[in-house]
This record gives structure tokens, sequence and C-alpha cells, in this order.
């Protein structure tokens, strides 16, 4: 299990290459900072995020709050507890994500940035390819699941404050 998440670890560090580089590039249009938490949500991610966080948390233990109305139970005061070890679609929101829905390519950008920005300016140079990097995870966490023998599915997502329970975290050990 440890090689697969050692996978998933360097594949988030390639995704924080390309975050940290277009967050650069855009760096003019960013509105993301220390207490912005609109995108703070509790997220369904898969089981090798999920465990990967689980493991992170046994070394660096932290007050999971109640989620209230969706918000993350990693958010207090306003800032993320686990941010080095968040997951993947954390690590992207605020850029310029494009994506591919209903056979065309679509473009998805924070409210709060890019407000100056006529969308034309975007292309695959600048935005982050969702899709592609939503692709190598599906893949990851199809590997890691058959090297584990965890009982899920490769198409199941386990919300984050599943963290919170005893139970949960007891079968995943």
């Amino acid at each position: 299990m440890t090689f697969k998440l050692e996978k998933y670890h360097q594949f988030r560090q390639q995704v924080d290459q390309l975050t940290d580089k277009l967050s650069t590039m855009h760096q003019k249009h960013l509105a993301c900072k220390k207490g912005c938490d609109l995108c703070c949500m509790d997220y369904q991610v898969f089981p090798i995020e999920f465990h990967a966080m689980k493991q992170a948390l046994k070394d660096q233990p932290v007050e999971m709050q109640e989620s209230v109305d969706g918000s993350c139970i990693f958010l207090k005061d306003h800032a993320c507890q686990i941010y080095e070890h968040r997951p993947i679609i954390c690590r992207t929101h605020g850029l310029p994500l494009l994506f591919m829905n209903n056979d065309q390519w679509e473009l998805s950008a924070c409210e709060l940035n890019f407000t100056g920005f006529d969308d034309e300016d975007f292309t695959p140079e600048n935005t982050f390819p969702q899709d592609k990097f939503n692709s190598k995870l599906f893949l990851l966490n199809k590997e890691f699941l058959k090297e584990s023998q965890l009982l899920h599915s490769e198409f199941d997502l386990i919300p984050i404050h599943k963290l919170k329970d005893d139970k949960l975290k007891d079968k995943l050990v």
C-alpha cells in the first residue's frame, strides 16, 4: 500500500508544480489568500486521497470541526488545517480549469478571480487541464484499490467528513 501512496504523493507534486506555475502566471488576477474559504467544502474524494489524508493525520492530529452547511471539517478560523495534505480538488481551486462537458470544452474559474480577464485570453497553456489530471488520479486510485483490497469500487467517492467517523477509520487502517 505504501508504494501506491508514494505514487499518489508524486502525482500530487506534479499537480503542485503546475498549479504553482499557473498561480505565478495569473498572480495579478488571483484573490486567493489565507482567509478566503468560499471553496472549502466537504468534497468527496477517491479512496486513495482519503487514505493519504488519514495517514497524514496520524502524524499531524488536528481538531476536526463540524461541517456547517457543507463546509470542510478542516476549516478553522478561515484557514485549512491540513493545507500540505489537502486533496487535488483543493489544490486547483481558484485557477482557470479547462474540462470537457457535453462534448465541448468549458472553463471554470473562481468568481472572485479573473474579474477583468477576457475568456478569450484563456488557452491550454494558461489553464489547468482538469480532465487529464482527473484521469491520472482515477487510474492511481484503481491501482491503489486493487493492491490494498479495500472494499470500494473504482467509482466510489468518500466525503472528507467521514475522516471523523471512527468506524470508517478503523476499516481503513
